[in-house]
């Protein structure tokens, strides 16, 4: 049987799910209020090349997630192994931290940046994808079909939609909004076992601090600041150091991602732009020993970043209802973590199938 399925995400997970479901015959739509596929794997562009201010790397543990990059055609010539140096660094106010340490585990990368992954596993969906459509609610009627309300954005204004005829609706988004739009939903939707479950889980936020130092790269001035390339750090405002530019193909221009901790970003969850900016560019020099001032910065608020307490399996499916939702943050927060939510949560929709 061939169902009607939209997806609400259009990252990791819900691009898995629709790839998925469409090669076993049903029919995707996938509603997206970004402009382009990605999620947390994201690449924010400047004028002295890109960050990666979202995911950093990926690796890869599980055998599936493996043949995806080995098999889906063109995804090898985009995914690049990446190493740190390893160093312990203790910095002049005594801030300890560790340079990220050299592993067995492989880490990679895609370029030109970290959003290529998805969006090329994204382009075989073609008209299915429905960027800058952020959905508002959901309707079950009396057949037990769906309607996808959503709010397109596209044309510069709000205009309100309605996508109907959905025989199943997964949401591939982080658990708080996902949680969101099923109570938006009335009390049809809100009498679903999900909420509760989801109750339990917990993401943190995260701030990024994206900074350019285009004359760093001067013949006369090759390499700027410390000798590595990456750093998880214990200091009380960051978690995460990375030198985009050491990256492939990435460009030489001297950049760097600072991640803050999650508490920080907590306690800092509601300030204004430059005083965060002012905040983490402050400890980035303590830890670097970098002094310049930056050609570039910028900082960007991830509300639901990194997953503290997964929901402990790897999807919802309630096939009376035909309700469902993936992402990371049902195992972990790692980007296999996400494909595998999706993988699944489509095997169980397509397994559903074949018993009507």
């Amino acid at each position: 049987m061939t169902l009607h399925i939209a997806i609400i995400g259009a990252g990791m997970a819900g691009i898995t799910a629709a790839r998925t479901l469409t090669q076993a015959g049903h029919q995707v739509h996938v509603f997206e209020k970004s402009h382009a596929a990605g999620g947390r794997m994201s690449t924010r562009d400047s004028a002295f090349g890109s960050f990666d201010h979202g995911t950093q790397y990926f690796t890869v543990r599980d055998a599936r997630f493996s043949l995806a990059l080995q098999t889906v055609p063109g995804t090898t010539d985009i995914c690049r192994p990446w190493s740190a140096n390893a160093v312990r660094v203790l910095d002049p106010l005594g801030h300890v931290f560790e340079a990220a340490r050299p592993s067995k585990e492989a880490h990679f990368v895609a370029s030109p940046g970290m959003n290529a992954l998805v969006r090329h596993w994204a382009q075989p969906l073609g008209q299915a994808l429905h960027f800058q459509n952020q959905v508002q609610r959901l309707e079950r009627n009396a057949k037990g079909q769906w309607t996808v309300h959503s709010l397109n954005t596209k044309s510069g204004k709000d205009v309100l939609e309605k996508h109907s005829g959905y025989d199943r609706v997964l949401l591939a988004m982080p658990s708080v909004q996902a949680e969101q739009l099923l109570r938006n939903s009335g009390s049809a939707v809100t009498k679903t076992h999900f909420i509760d479950a989801m109750a339990d889980v917990q993401v943190a936020p995260c701030w990024t601090l994206m900074l350019a130092f285009p004359n760093a790269s001067q013949p006369d001035l090759p390499h700027l600041g410390p000798q590595w390339n990456a750093a998880r750090s214990t200091h009380h405002r960051v978690a995460w150091l990375a030198r985009e530019s050491s990256k492939p193909k990435r460009g030489k221009i001297e950049r760097w991602t600072v991640q803050a901790s999650a508490t920080w970003s907590q306690e800092h969850l509601e300030d204004d732009a430059p005083r965060v900016q002012a905040k983490l560019l402050r400890a980035f020099s303590e830890l670097t020993g970098i002094r310049a001032e930056p050609s570039h910065a910028e900082v960007h608020l991830w509300r639901y970043a990194q997953t503290l307490t997964p929901l402990g399996v790897s999807y919802q499916y309630h096939a009376g209802t035909g309700l469902g939702t993936c992402g990371d943050w049902h195992l972990g927060h790692r980007v296999e973590d996400a494909f595998v939510s999706g993988l699944e949560l489509a095997l169980a929709v397509c397994q559903s199938a074949h018993r009507l």
